[in-house]
């Protein structure tokens, strides 16, 4: 469970400076450079000391990054302006663990018992009050219609990837292969920034156009974001998709998502003292609740696994 641990610690700080690259250069540029400065060190590991692209598993972990990189990142990026952080990360936390259980019940057989079920609903409610609105949101019938959707989507896209994960680590197995965490998290980013280099392409289409047709003007940049963005990408990069991921798929290898995601889910009361050190973002006396009964249920789980 220490990888498990570890990867909420470092999700968190991976959240704080994420922030604030969006801030400076949009979400969209700063993710697909977090993704390819990621994609950079996790290579270098893989392809040094790791299997590389090979593997029975690979296959496998390809689809796992389609599917949580893909289809989960963006029906997250579009939950999110139709509720809000806050309430979208609920309901991808509160949905992903429960999705994750059941998946790999049916497909691969692996139980929990009630003791451990019931200490990952702790968890999950320490981290409902921690982030449920303090009033109804203002929201109307359509976005929270389409934005309770794709938040679920993003949800059942966490819950199918690392179940995906758990499968392949049992090919890799069967074939004598010992898969270690950081080339499974390479393998699975390398769907992850395909995915979002076309999405970018899709987005800055009319830019890409005109490089190829005429010479474009250079726009400049008075503020100097992208100077002031890119120490945040190397932070992200290395604390997230690449640490985090990878300390992720340690935990994957050993234990069951059910135990896993409810952890992972306690990233965003993790973030409270990264936000209150960097963004002087004092925490409200319910999340400081909501966080203690988090952390109540993730003792109980690590006393009865």
């Amino acid at each position: 469970m220490i990888w498990a641990f570890l990867t909420t610690i470092l999700y968190s700080l991976s959240a704080v400076t994420a922030n604030r690259s969006a801030r400076l250069i949009g979400s969209t540029d700063a993710n697909f450079w977090r993704l390819t400065w990621a994609t950079v060190l996790l290579a270098l590991w893989s392809h040094s000391f790791g299997y590389g692209l090979s593997g029975n598993a690979f296959p496998w972990f390809l689809l796992s990054g389609m599917i949580g990189f893909g289809l989960g990142d963006v029906a997250l990026f579009n939950a999110y302006p139709r509720l809000g952080s806050r309430l979208t990360i609920l309901i991808v936390h509160c949905s992903a663990a429960p999705l994750a259980s059941l998946a790999e019940w049916l497909w691969l057989g692996t139980t929990l018992s009630w003791k451990q079920m019931l200490c990952g609903g702790v968890i999950l409610s320490g981290v409902t009050i921690a982030l449920a609105p303090a009033a109804h949101p203002h929201i109307d019938r359509k976005h929270l219609g389409l934005g309770v959707l794709f938040s679920i989507i993003a949800g059942a896209g966490q819950a199918l990837g690392a179940v995906i994960s758990r499968k392949a680590y049992q090919v890799g197995d069967a074939a004598h292969q010992n898969i270690d965490g950081i080339t499974a998290a390479y393998q699975r980013i390398i769907a992850g920034v395909i995915i979002c280099g076309l999405f970018l392409l899709f987005i800055k289409r009319d830019a890409v156009v005109a490089v190829f047709t005429h010479r474009p003007k250079h726009v400049p940049d008075p503020e100097n974001r992208w100077s002031k963005a890119w120490p945040w990408i190397l932070v992200n990069g290395l604390a997230g998709p690449s640490l985090g991921v990878s300390c992720q798929q340690w935990a994957l290898k050993t234990t069951p998502t059910g135990i896993v995601l409810p952890i992972i889910a306690l990233t965003p009361l993790v973030i409270i003292p990264f936000s209150w050190y960097f963004e002087k973002e004092r925490p409200s006396p319910r999340s400081l609740v909501g966080g203690l009964i988090g952390v109540a249920g993730v003792i109980g789980l690590r006393m009865v696994t």
